[in-house]
């Protein structure tokens, strides 16, 4: 049973996954970021916002947290339980039930709109049914995906200024943490496992976290969150295995013990909502996080980048945005990723 509930929070990460939020007032200034606005989401629907909500409702705590980060925590009025580490959450409902959210619960709060990011997929149409306005966001699996997200929850929700501060903090801190590790040679071979055989692969959140911070990953010749065998896992030989709260026991079970980072004991301690709510605190933490741990003679606090270094950012535009309601809407790429994982995820993310 231990295992089964290590595994489902586990695999929650994966559909395909401490700054001062910018002032609410900001969020409604900056470029195309007037109402009404329709944009296509993830499921190919057409979705317009009439006007500015006042009441959102995120459906995974990667979204409720990007909204804290870009000044509109206090549009939120109902949110996960895996949400409830963020600055004033208890205040605002609780909208988990079981492997998702309750429908009751979210249409209780009265939402003018719904944010629903990627492995919520299974909730959408139910939500939608209710007669709610539901946004899609697609499943991320790069940190350029992270931005576009930003972007698009800021431009949904009248943040524009409060996403383009956001993403410019986000990707100073990558570029800071990238050119620290640039020039390393002999990088680090790495392996994020989950339980169960599970580990995280390429084309994941996880992976460009583990890649900006100058690591290698063991099983990046696998895509997304494969289920591997144990001979196959002892041929990956990680030289560090990244582990956080939950699956730190690993490093002490076989297969990963008889592994070059088992038998030396060489883990990387992260924090599981860092890599598994693919969101802008959640890259800036784990990209730090991971680096100061596998570089400390290269590594010292100057190389993180403040959020009051690059505030007035240029808001970014969304493509094929709708403002006034005419005009094509914009796609979203991707769309939620068939894996086997995917039903087990739609309560993190």
């Amino acid at each position: 049973m231990r295992r089964l509930v290590i595994l489902v929070a586990g695999l929650l990460v994966f559909a395909s996954l401490a700054a001062t939020p910018a002032a609410a007032s900001a969020g409604q200034s900056g470029q195309n970021c007037s109402f009404p606005v329709t944009l296509t989401d993830a499921t190919g629907t057409e979705v317009t916002i009439e006007e500015r909500p006042d009441r959102v409702v995120t459906t995974n705590p990667s979204a409720a947290q990007t909204m804290w980060e870009i000044g509109g925590r206090d549009q939120v009025v109902g949110l996960t339980q895996y949400a409830s580490y963020l600055e004033g959450s208890a205040s605002r409902t609780n909208v988990s039930a079981g492997f998702g959210v309750s429908r009751e619960k979210v249409a209780g709060t009265n939402p003018d709109l719904v944010i629903a990011p990627n492995s919520s997929a299974g909730d959408v149409q139910g939500l939608r049914d209710a007669g709610l306005t539901v946004y899609h966001l697609p499943s991320p699996t790069d940190i350029e995906d992270i931005r576009e997200a930003t972007t698009r929850i800021g431009r949904l929700t009248g943040n524009c200024q409060g996403a383009a501060d956001t993403n410019a903090w986000m990707t100073a801190n990558v570029d800071a943490v990238g050119n620290l590790t640039e020039d390393v040679e002999d990088r680090p071979d790495v392996l994020y496992p989950l339980g169960s055989g599970y580990v995280a692969a390429s084309d994941t959140f996880i992976d460009a976290v583990l890649s900006t911070a100058g690591a290698d990953n063991a099983a990046s010749e696998y895509t997304q969150y494969p289920q591997l065998n144990d001979e196959v896992l002892l041929q990956l030989d990680p030289d560090n295995l990244v582990l956080h709260e939950q699956t730190g026991y690993l490093v002490d079970e076989e297969p990963y013990a008889s592994t070059t980072a088992g038998q030396e004991n060489a883990v990387v301690t992260v924090r599981e909502r860092d890599m598994s709510q693919p969101a802008p605190r959640s890259v800036v933490n784990g990209v730090h996080n991971v680096t100061r741990q596998l570089y400390p003679d290269r590594y010292d606090e100057s190389v993180y980048v403040q959020r009051s270094a690059v505030e007035g950012a240029t808001p970014a535009t969304v493509d094929g945005d709708t403002s006034g309601g005419s005009g094509p809407g914009f796609t979203a790429v991707g769309g939620v990723v068939a894996v086997l994982a995917t039903a087990l995820l739609a309560r993190r993310r």
